[in-house]
């Protein structure tokens, strides 16, 4: 059943509308959300569940084609950050009741519960594996500690003998982003909100210092607030408002191998510290394994989703890496590849919240791989942030300047996707 409609917001403070050529049918927007990917359509939905009577989402492609289309999809909740433990408890829990949370019987987050395996050997990751699962632990979340036959028996493909430290998160798995945008934005249409695909904005309307709308090619826009939820294009800003914004296009490359054994969906997700590359990988369906490293990958000179190489020098090396893991595997076939692209920062964490001196506008920019993990309690926030409503979780961590500030929210672990 949908949920009963929450009380309407504080008035937003609605600045002057104009209106011209075709966009006129979309009538008086009090927030237009820039982007229709997983972030921006999770925001679109949250805020019509918290009274957002008239939302409008633009995006230059189609919703959930953009960089979400590439995600590996994992969920866990295990970060060496703990701001990011409890973004990413909030929305397991939106993913674990998906259709009950949206009010809609077909909504899917395309979820597989299997759990979260992460080990590390003697050495540098030893301590901050150790310390984040102790945090995880503090905020309630159930982590198990296992010795190398216990490992085993849940994921019986792989060796353990080298770990100093095993944790198992039995509340993680993984999902599908496309899925969980297009659900987030049925949903959200079914409330009201219009999307409109295809239109790409070109540039914010900025009058005395306070974001009023956007520009298109088919006209400008106004409203109260916009939100930009524009992934890997967020650097756009920096054209758009003159910011300095601390962001590049970081291209990842994805492997699907074909093993001697099935990896079942019943196997969990396996994060390997103790490999060059910091390896993860879960089951792809048959006994095909989905890999990649969870490190830096290419920086792109511009914002691109175009599929990029993937050589079979870096297939040898990843290989490598799987076949000193899990035995057999060293004969293992390349089933596919694929390239995605991460928004990234210099502390490899996101940006959420207002930008201070321009009123109106919200960003949500930066993931680096945590986007779609965090999606439905980061949606949450930023509409709430939108709305002037007190954010569930503090956000000044994740404040725009904390960069030119200092406070970098650097994981324990390097740089990497797993901060």
């Amino acid at each position: 059943m949908p949920k009963p409609a929450p009380p309407a917001p504080p008035d937003l403070p609605l600045a002057p509308r104009r209106y011209a050529g075709p966009m006129q049918t979309f009538g008086h927007p009090d927030v237009i959300v820039v982007g229709a990917g997983v972030i921006g359509c999770s925001v679109a939905w949250h805020l019509a569940t918290l009274g957002a009577r008239h939302v409008l989402v633009l995006d230059r492609g189609q919703v959930g084609n953009g960089t979400s289309a590439m995600s590996s999809g994992i969920l866990r909740t295990h970060y060496s950050v703990p701001e990011n433990v409890e973004l990413a408890r909030r929305s397991w829990r939106y993913f674990e009741r998906f259709a009950e949370e949206l009010g809609d019987d077909e909504a899917s987050a395309g979820l597989v519960k299997c759990g979260y395996l992460i080990a590390a050997p003697a050495g540098d990751k030893l301590e901050p594996l150790r310390e984040a699962l102790a945090a995880q632990t503090a905020r309630g979340i159930t982590v198990q500690l296992l010795d190398a036959q216990e490992a085993e028996e849940k994921l019986p493909i792989a060796r353990f003998d080298d770990a100093a430290l095993i944790g198992y998160e039995p509340e993680a798995g993984f999902a599908d982003a496309t899925l969980t945008a297009t659900s987030f934005a049925r949903a959200a249409r079914r409330l009201g909100v219009r999307f409109r695909e295809g239109v790409a904005v070109t540039g914010l309307a900025v009058e005395g210092g306070r974001v009023v709308g956007v520009h298109t090619a088919e006209g400008r826009i106004d409203a109260a607030v916009v939100v930009s939820a524009q992934n890997i294009w967020a650097g756009e800003l920096a054209t758009w408002a003159g910011l300095t914004v601390p962001l590049v296009a970081e291209r990842h490359r994805v492997l699907a191998l074909a093993g001697p054994v099935p990896y079942t969906r019943e196997m969990p997700v396996f994060k390997d510290l103790g490999s060059p590359g910091m390896l993860y990988g879960r089951s792809y369906g048959g006994t095909q394994m989905l890999v990649s490293e969870g490190t830096a990958g290419e920086v792109l000179a511009s914002p691109d989703t175009t599929q990029g190489e993937v050589s079979m020098d870096l297939v040898a090396e990843i290989g490598a890496q799987v076949a000193a893991r899990f035995p057999g595997w060293d004969e293992a076939a390349l089933a596919s590849s694929w390239t995605g692209v991460y928004d990234v920062t210099p502390d490899w964490n996101p940006v959420l919240g207002p930008v201070p001196g321009l009123a109106g506008l919200v960003v949500g920019f930066g993931f680096s791989g945590h986007g779609f993990k965090l999606s439905p309690a980061v949606g949450r926030v930023l509409a709430q942030a939108a709305l002037g409503l007190p954010t569930d979780v503090p956000l000044a961590p994740y404040a725009f300047e904390r960069f030119a500030q200092g406070r970098l929210l650097s994981g324990r672990y390097g740089a990497g996707a797993v901060s």
